[in-house]
């Protein structure tokens, strides 16, 4: 346990921005969820406006710093592959870039 009372702050800041961290990368994995539920589904218009919200979401956090700004493209970029191989008829396991 910390003695000195910077050491003390330290700590309750730590212990406090931990918390909003796991709670923003929570957001940005349900927002990720739902892309991925509504392609499954083939629900191409879900899937389009679920994506939107996922990449604001994922935004917002490397811009808190919460996750890395490569992170955050990287997601971005991966769901709208889905996202597009789905508006083409494509299947899933194409979207990931495998042989159907």
């Amino acid at each position: 346990m910390p003695h000195s009372a910077s050491a003390k702050k330290r700590h309750r800041q730590n212990l406090r921005d931990r918390e909003r961290n796991r709670q923003v990368k929570s957001v940005v994995k349900s927002a990720i969820r739902k892309v991925l539920g509504a392609v499954t589904a083939g629900d191409i218009d879900l899937a389009r406006e679920e994506f939107r919200g996922a990449a604001k979401t994922a935004d917002r956090a490397a811009a808190k710093g919460t996750i890395h700004r490569n992170r955050a493209a990287r997601i971005k970029s991966r769901l709208s592959s889905r996202v597009l191989a789905l508006a083409k008829g494509e299947s899933a396991a194409a979207a990931k870039g495998r042989k159907a």
